[in-house]
């Protein structure tokens, strides 16, 4: 077998730095989100499930100064994974090591509600379990660690494809590429000009998509070089994703659990034989993982396919998939203040803008990924239906009229400071569509939005009633 010792330090360093990225947005938005005052508390959501349904360090004990020592301890421990730390210990030092943030991360996933319901924080987690056995310089890569790295990567890739074959028509019709750019959750910098290539390439690059996702995977378990070249597509297509749009980490993800598949020139591994336990651990675990991946298959297989779904509290064995339907319109809700007493039509409404999501016509949209914005995607759910607009919308709302500064931090700017919130706050939905070349010169805008209906009427916090 071809050796794999530089594989898995690419690997390790890149799934080092992906962990950072993860423990760092956790660190720096958690408050408005999870805190003690956040739109969903920690504490209220351990009170009502059980430590067995979401195991997690913060069912012992929760305050926002814990969260936050577990969120950069998280930082912390990447960042001495990702300068290599793990090789300057002996085996069973490196695998716990390695085990440090998976578990910090998962208990951050379990707690984490609606703000971590995205299917890359299960793809994180199970690659991270899997890491912390691949070991460091005392020992070759486990060839049963690098097998189930390729089947972690044949699941997100076939499933993603299958759930796209099964679902929208636009995706065999190979039209879908007509509408995503322009409608998908966080555009890029990038995607107003993908959005208007011609349409001919739209149809190729869905072409290609199908044949990456639902032939290339296959190919990962062939002999070399076969195995290495379709990793290699792979990491090209995800690559054109990212420039396509803001994806978090899915993307960068993707291209890690590909490297594992790629022989890369370095050192050799070294040639002493692995100690028996660790042989027995890889094997053992190598074992549960099999196990364990028997509903994800049956998930494939079904015609009642789902995306993003974990089927055990530890998040070991997943199943994964993205954009099953593909939104024609693109609508989105653009909340708005005022300092008027009366919240009349004609009082002076200012926007409050996000820092990823849609909002002024002007503004061109940013990179942000592989750093996710969890409040901006999930305000994109709700300019789906409001259905996804659960209790957290309502206390967004709230945390507005107040001032709260730990929401405020959330967005890139507020009209309104701290110390002189609105005293109304509202939501309207607009329709958005990308401009076209010439609206573009004459206006410099990249979008252009109209007005559909109020969302949410203007709203205030009650005042306290007054003795008699």
């Amino acid at each position: 077998m071809p050796d794999y010792a530089m594989s898995r330090l690419v690997f390790q360093r890149g799934l080092a730095a992906l962990y950072l990225v993860a423990f760092l947005t956790a660190a720096l938005q958690f408050r408005a989100l999870l805190g003690e005052r956040g739109m969903l508390p920690v504490p209220r959501f351990v009170k009502r499930v059980p430590f067995r349904a979401a195991p997690s360090l913060f069912h012992l004990y929760y305050s926002d100064r814990f969260f936050a020592a577990v969120a950069w301890g998280g930082c912390a421990v990447s960042a001495a994974l990702l300068a290599g730390l793990h090789d300057l210990l002996p085996l069973w030092g490196a695998l716990l090591l390695w085990l440090v943030p998976w578990a910090l991360y998962l208990s951050i996933v379990n707690v984490g509600q609606t703000w971590y319901g995205f299917g890359w924080e299960s793809l994180l987690l199970e690659t991270g379990f899997l890491a912390v056995f691949l070991g460091n310089d005392e020992v070759a890569p486990p060839v049963l660690v690098l097998f189930l790295l390729r089947w972690i990567l044949f699941r997100v890739e076939f499933g993603a494809g299958l759930i796209k074959i099964r679902g929208d028509a636009c995706w065999r019709k190979l039209t879908c590429l007509h509408y995503h750019h322009e409608t998908q959750p966080m555009p890029g910098p990038l995607s107003w000009f993908f959005h208007h290539l011609p349409g001919p390439l739209h149809k190729a690059e869905v072409a290609a998509n199908h044949v990456t996702q639902l032939v290339v995977p296959f190919l990962l378990f062939t002999p070399q070089p076969v195995a290495a070249a379709a990793a290699s597509l792979m990491i090209l297509t995800q690559l054109w994703l990212v420039l396509s749009g803001n994806f978090a980490w899915l993307n960068w993800i993707t291209i890690v659990l590909a490297l594992p598949a790629v022989r890369f020139p370095g050192p050799a591994s070294p040639a002493a034989p692995a100690p028996l336990w660790y042989v027995v651990v890889v094997s053992a675990v190598a074992l549960l993982l099999v196990v364990l991946s028997y509903r994800p298959v049956a998930n494939l297989v079904s015609r009642r396919q789902v995306m993003n779904r974990s089927f055990d509290p530890l998040h070991l064995v997943n199943t994964y998939g993205a954009f099953g339907s593909v939104s024609r319109v693109r609508y989105e809700v653009v909340i708005e203040g005022t300092r008027d007493d009366s919240p009349r039509e004609d009082a002076d409404w200012r926007a409050y803008e996000f820092r990823g999501k849609p909002g002024d016509p002007r503004r061109w949209p940013r990179q942000f990924a592989p750093y996710h914005l969890r409040l901006d995607w999930l305000m994109w759910f709700v300019g789906l239906s409001p259905a996804y607009a659960g209790a957290w919308f309502g206390a967004l709302i709230e945390r507005l009229l107040e001032g709260d500064r730990a929401t405020l931090r959330l967005l890139r700017r507020s009209p309104f400071p701290p110390e002189r919130p609105p005293r109304w706050v509202r939501a309207r939905l607009f329709r958005y569509r990308y401009t076209t070349w010439r609206e573009l010169r004459e206006t410099g805008a990249c979008w252009h939005r109209i007005h559909v209906r109020d969302f949410l009427p203007p709203t205030r916090l009650e005042e306290p009633a007054r003795s008699g």
